[in-house]
């Protein structure tokens, strides 16, 4: 039985590793439902129908329009990396203006299991916003994967993290999939 990601990523540098990552995902045995921020859409737009062709599915960063058919099947589980301050502060607010924040919000409601990993640098994790942000997702049951075992802030500046673990977000969407 194949199982269903949607695998949402936010316009940090890590989004340039999408196909790669979404091909390590299906040869874990995902059906890969990409879903983007407008801003890493637009990052990406030379890339969208090839990631349509690779995954099978419509890439997304637009909410559907009412009576239209939803062209994706049910999520299993919710890969939400990379996930920027932005993203993760409106997500724990509940600020849905994004498609992809809409469905890891709704997501947590429906008891979809979530997997977020930020990637933000060292000077925005100094705002007492993202904390407590973090700690509202956790709390909401999201495994935010940030700090030991996660994603560790750069230094502002220093461009793309070198070794941005999506390995181990895509272990831990096996591991709470099987819960």
């Amino acid at each position: 039985m194949t199982r269903t990601l949607y695998l949402f990523a936010s316009a940090a540098p890590p989004v340039f590793d999408i196909t790669s990552v979404t091909d390590i995902a299906q040869r874990r045995g995902w059906d890969v439902c990409l879903g983007l921020t407008p801003t890493a859409a637009r990052w990406l737009d030379d890339s969208l129908e090839g990631l349509a062709a690779l995954t099978g599915h419509p890439v997304r960063s637009q909410y559907k329009l009412p009576g239209e058919p939803d062209v994706w099947p049910p999520a299993d589980v919710i890969v939400f990396a990379p996930a920027t301050f932005n993203s993760v502060n409106s997500w724990a607010l509940g600020l849905t203006h994004h498609f992809v924040i809409g469905v890891v919000a709704e997501g947590i409601g429906k008891g979809v299991p979530i997997v977020a990993m930020p990637c933000v640098n060292a000077a925005y994790v100094q705002h007492h916003q993202f904390e407590e942000s973090v700690a509202k997702l956790r709390a909401m049951g999201v495994t935010v994967l940030y700090g030991d075992g996660g994603f560790v802030p750069n230094p502002p500046g220093t461009g793309k993290p070198v070794d941005y673990p999506w390995h181990r977000a895509l272990d831990a969407a096996a591991a709470v999939a099987e819960t």
